[in-house]
């Protein structure tokens, strides 16, 4: 017993002695290994009934869903000509699906000859980098344990999937997380290129606008504290409209291509017509509403009425838990007022349905408050919950996918 423990205490100090990048990687790519074991098994139970058909390949899973649509803009450009439906309004086409991403995949891929191949390797080579970023962000604020243990749920949490496959949200993450670091290292230099970055890559940059815009409050009050130098104020003021120009921008240019001032949020529109019916026009708050409305009515058979408390409770329940919750307040004021700017953004834009989970995602530096309780019988829970829970999300996702909740 006690080699047993010696032995124990060996491998430990081994494993602190290793680079940190070194464990992070194993770490991640640990994961990987688990996530690739999913996707094979859920491929293996997809049956006839499935979206993707019996045995479908890894590269079949790797284009599923809007991975197609990122393949599409790498191969096609967007187009000059929106397409119509038979409705006359427009349909689903690549403007709602930033550049970035499809083209560096392609460039990678070039090696290769698929796309596919480039955009796993973007993917996963992103989430990495992400990985790291985010451990390098943690222990700002954490413990040595608790920042690789943010790590481990990162890397393993229900939506990691997206590390291995055609999404832009892995690389997005890297952006976002080395963005966060400058901020809470008041690094501001470098977030005149991580913030087009950032909104080029995927929708959400301007939740980065509001985020400085409550940072730079937040840093007026607390001047007496930390000092609050001209240059500073000069940064996160001009940051902050470099964000709103960077957010906004993405409709100007596809309105001038298209000739259609529009032509953005009418694509964007066009999913939302998929889950409710009628020509709707783009109003803050109203996606919320609307799809409150439409899962506790016509989906669940409850009142909108009781969806509206509901989504009532959850915004409030959500704001307590930033405000006081203990393990939240140790991540610090810059994540939390991330965490809540990400989240007013969604309640200003989002139409709420199964893709909720995978929007959830920027929220990832929250994993630290699940880390930072020390016990690790309360850690090993947590990372089991998240396996269930990527477990669950592949094989509904992409082992079935053929209900209107199995969309990811």
């Amino acid at each position: 017993m006690a080699d047993s423990a010696l032995n124990a205490a060996g491998a430990r100090q081994r494993w602190r002695q290793l680079p940190v990048v070194a464990r992070v990687a194993i770490v991640y790519f640990a994961a990987r290994v688990v996530t690739a074991v999913f996707f094979l098994l859920a491929a293996q139970l997809s049956g006839a009934d499935s979206r993707f058909g019996v045995d479908p390949s890894i590269t079949d899973l790797v284009l599923a869903w809007d991975s197609r649509w990122y393949w599409i803009v790498a191969e096609t450009g967007y187009p000059a000509d929106l397409p119509m439906t038979d409705s006359g309004a427009i349909a689903e086409n690549q403007w709602a699906f930033m550049p970035i991403y499809p083209y560096l995949a392609k460039l990678v891929s070039f090696p290769f000859g698929q796309w596919a191949v480039g955009a796993f390797l973007v993917s996963i080579a992103a989430g990495f980098a992400a990985s790291y970023v985010l451990y390098l962000l943690m222990r700002e604020k954490l413990a040595e344990s608790a920042a690789m243990w943010s790590v481990v749920f990162f890397a393993c949490g229900p939506l990691a999937g997206l590390f291995q496959i055609g999404y832009a949200e892995s690389l997005f993450l890297l952006w976002l997380f080395l963005a966060l670091l400058c901020i809470v290292r008041r690094r501001f230099g470098w977030l005149y290129l991580l913030i087009p970055l950032m909104g080029y890559t995927r929708p959400g940059v301007l939740a980065f606008a509001l985020f400085l815009a409550l940072f730079g409050i937040w840093r007026w009050f607390q001047r007496e504290r930390e000092r609050l130098g001209a240059i500073e104020i000069v940064h996160i003021v001009a940051l902050g409209f470099w964000a709103v120009v960077v957010g906004f921008s993405w409709q100007v240019i596809a309105g001038i291509v298209t000739g259609d001032a529009g032509a953005y949020l009418s694509t964007e529109l066009a999913w939302r017509r998929n889950w409710i019916a009628g020509d709707a026009a783009f109003a803050p708050f109203d996606g919320f509403l609307a799809a409150t409305s439409f899962w506790f009515g016509a989906m669940w058979g409850l009142s909108a009425e009781v969806g509206y408390v509901v989504l009532g409770l959850g915004v409030a329940a959500i704001a307590a838990a930033l405000l006081v919750v203990p393990a939240v307040k140790k991540l610090g004021v810059e994540l939390r007022l991330w965490s809540a700017s990400y989240l007013v953004y969604l309640l200003l834009v989002f139409f709420p349905q199964s893709s909720i989970f995978r929007l959830l995602v920027p929220l990832s530096p929250m994993w630290g408050a699940f880390a930072a309780p020390r016990s690790t019988p309360w850690r090993l829970s947590v990372l089991a919950a998240c396996l269930i829970g990527q477990w669950w999300w592949i094989y509904n996702m992409f082992g079935l996918g053929n209900t209107v909740w199995q969309i990811p």
